[in-house]
Parts: C-alpha cells; sequence; structure tokens
C-alpha cells in the first residue's frame, strides 16, 4: 500500500512537472507564432491554414492514442512520445525557410497532444476517489504556471535578445524544444506502468448509443466551431492595429491569465445555476468580441493608453479570456452529462473530434475572407454562426438524468 501511494505521488508530480515543462516551451511560442509564419511569407489564408490544420490533428491524434490506449491498455508509450513530437516539432520550426516548410512539423506538434487522453486516464488510474480531483487540479495548475513563465520567457527575450527578426525567432525555437526534451526523460526514468490485472472486453461507442439530446448539442457546437477560429486572428488584428510585439505579447498573457482565473469561478458558477446556462454566457463573450470586432475596430495611431483604440483591443483579449474561462471547462462537463454514463469516455473523445475537425476549415476559411475582403468579415460570420449556436442551445436539456 506504502509503495503504491508512493508510485502515485511520483507519477502525479513526474506528469505535473513535465507538463509545466512543456507548457513553458509551448507558450514561449505561441505569443510570436503569427508573427513568425508571416515573417516566412505566408498570408492570413495560409495562416489560418495552418493554425485550423494543428487544432484538427490534436482532435484526431487524442481521439485515436485514448482509443487505442483503452484497447491495448497501455498509457506511458503515447505520453513520452507525444512530448518528444513537441521537442522535435520545434527543432523543426527553428530550420524551416519558407512557411510551406512549417506544414509537416505542425502537424507533428499538434500529434504531440496524443499525449493528452492517455496521460489524464494514467492520473486516474493512480488516483483514488480522495485525491483525485486534487490530482488533476495539480495538473492543471502546473499547465497555467508553465504557460505563464513561458509567455514571460517569450517576452525577455523579445525586448532584450533581439527576437522579431527570422533569426531571432529560429533561437528561440531552439531553446523551446529543451523543456520537451527534459519532461521525456523525466517520464522514462520516473513514471512506472503496471499492467492491469484483470483483462476487461473493451467496447467501443458507436453511432445509435448516442441519444437525439446528444447529437443535437454536437450539431450546434459544430456551428459554432466553424465560426471559431483560432487565436493567432486576434494577435494579428492587434498587430494591424499598430501594437508593438512586445505589447502583442502582454495582450496574449492578459488573455491567458484571464481565462484561467476565470475557469474556476465559472466552474462553480455552473454547479450553482447549471452548465447550459454558463455556455451560454460563453457564448455570449465571444458574441460581444465578434460586435466589438465589426463596429468598433480601431484605426493605427490611436493607440496610445488614453486612446479609445487601445481600450478597444484591451477589451478584445479580456472578452476571449472570459469566452475560453467559461466555455472549456463546462463544455466537457455538459458532454459528460448529455452523452450515456457506459460511453461517457468515448462521448467526450468523438465530440471534441468533431469539434476540433471544424478548425481547420473555420480558420481557413476566416483568413480567406480577411484576405479577400478586411478583417471585419470573419467575425461577421462568426458573429452569425453563434447566435445560431445560441438560439439552438435553447433546445437542448440540460442533462439525460440525475446520477444517483
Amino acid at each position: 500500500m506504502g509503495n503504491s501511494g508512493n508510485n502515485s505521488k511520483r507519477t502525479v508530480r513526474t506528469f505535473g512537472l513535465a507538463s509545466f515543462l512543456n507548457d513553458m516551451g509551448s507558450d514561449m511560442i505561441y505569443p510570436i507564432w503569427p508573427l513568425f509564419v508571416k515573417s516566412l511569407g505566408a498570408d492570413m489564408t495560409w495562416l489560418g491554414f495552418l493554425d485550423g490544420l494543428g487544432d484538427a490533428i490534436v482532435s484526431v491524434s487524442q481521439a485515436v492514442s485514448g482509443y487505442i490506449s483503452d484497447r491495448i491498455r497501455k498509457r506511458k508509450f503515447f505520453i513520452w512520445l507525444g512530448y518528444m513530437f513537441a521537442a522535435l516539432s520545434r527543432v523543426g520550426y527553428a530550420v524551416a525557410a519558407v512557411w510551406q516548410y512549417l506544414i509537416p512539423f505542425r502537424i507533428l506538434d499538434r500529434a504531440g497532444k496524443m499525449r493528452g487522453a492517455p496521460r489524464d486516464a494514467m492520473i486516474a488510474d493512480v488516483s483514488t476517489q480522495e485525491n483525485r480531483g486534487r490530482n488533476f487540479g495539480f495538473l492543471r495548475a502546473m499547465d497555467n504556471l508553465g504557460a505563464v513563465c513561458g509567455i514571460i520567457i517569450c517576452l525577455l527575450m523579445v525586448k532584450y535578445f533581439g527576437v522579431g527578426t527570422k533569426i531571432g525567432f529560429q533561437h528561440l525555437f531552439w531553446i523551446a524544444a529543451i523543456p520537451s526534451v527534459i519532461g521525456v526523460v523525466m517520464i522514462l526514468a520516473f513514471v512506472r506502468e503496471d499492467r492491469p490485472s484483470e483483462t476487461k472486453v473493451f467496447k467501443g461507442l458507436r453511432y445509435r448509443h448516442l441519444d437525439a439530446n446528444f447529437k443535437f448539442f454536437l450539431a450546434l457546437s459544430v456551428f459554432f466551431s466553424l465560426g471559431a477560429f483560432s487565436y493567432s486572428f486576434l494577435l494579428m488584428y492587434a498587430k494591424e492595429a499598430g501594437f508593438a510585439t512586445e505589447s502583442i505579447i502582454l495582450l496574449y498573457l492578459a488573455f491567458t491569465a484571464m481565462a484561467s482565473i476565470a475557469s474556476f469561478p465559472f466552474g462553480k458558477l455552473a454547479d450553482k445555476i447549471g452548465r447550459k446556462t454558463v455556455l451560454q454566457i460563453g457564448f455570449l463573450f465571444w458574441i460581444l468580441l465578434c460586435v466589438v470586432m465589426v463596429f468598433f475596430r480601431p484605426k493605427n495611431g490611436d493607440l496610445s493608453v488614453n486612446g479609445a483604440g487601445f481600450w478597444t483591443v484591451v477589451i478584445v483579449f479580456i472578452l476571449y479570456g472570459l469566452h475560453k474561462g467559461a466555455l472549456d471547462p463546462v463544455q466537457k462537463a455538459f458532454v459528460s452529462e448529455v452523452v450515456p454514463a457506459e460511453y461517457r469516455a468515448s462521448g467526450l473523445g468523438f465530440y471534441q473530434m468533431c469539434v476540433g475537425l471544424c478548425a481547420l476549415p473555420a480558420s481557413f476559411m476566416a483568413g480567406r475572407l480577411w484576405d479577400k475582403y478586411n478583417v471585419a468579415v470573419p467575425f461577421a460570420v462568426s458573429l452569425a454562426l453563434t447566435v445560431t449556436a445560441v438560439i439552438m442551445m435553447t433546445f437542448v436539456k440540460e442533462s439525460m438524468k440525475k446520477e444517483e
């Protein structure tokens, strides 16, 4: 019992530290990613394609790795391999000469997210009813802490070490690969996976197992996701409004911090007033963001601290953080309650895959509309899709039944 408890603590701590390191490396890149892609000659259409492709790969890789992991009853392999993919992709970014060379490394990077479902399952396996929530909370806290540290490092490197040029970007990517390599070594050295003693027949989810309520919620989520393009569009909006690179990184930090701070209170609010209401609040934040982007865009040069343009951009990023804080954690809880309990894990994976696959057409078409018309058009289309999703949401039942 004692050895089992020690192994559980070591596993959770190792995953926490590995997650901290990987997120630190990732968020050294995310704030400047669209600027880097543009520096290699891509327009907004192809930036949207790269981001959408990445998000689609994430959804597929997590669903596939989770299914295979359950079927073969192995977790650790997918976890360390996912972190290794992240490290190798950053090396690829560093040596890319034109944006087209980024495509295979973007696929490799996002395929690294295969670690998510097996890692979460392994943490659940080594946890008990009494500490499972605390263990997942620790992991999420380390994710957030790593992200904040990565953004701060990115800001310091831009400010003091000349990152912002093509060569500067490359140096940053080389450095960002190091934390994930350390994470791989830690997992291989300190995480022990015990093969389950009992043999269970693995039963996969079938479409016929899903009721009409879940299918309707999936449909409205797809409507919304087709207009929920990547964060890169907001960063490029700030860039075109006249914000310097350092200020853009601070805006990214602001939305990340806002999402982290808002997640817990929105989760508690969902317990009190219902998941459906909080999801509608999350949609409302995105609607407000789209309204600002369509009707109140600042002009370059109106970016003094006292200028209306400055605060318009800041408000956009605050709204985005609130939107993510309300939507991301509550969405999973809602899905887990409207899908049949015996297919809960598979239902979550299926939902995330369907929504994630919408990211490719969403970001690609948003970039195309931006290039062909202007920044307001993709947000106008997203506004229409989100309003449609909100109207559809009123017909979704809160849950199938109360749990015993």
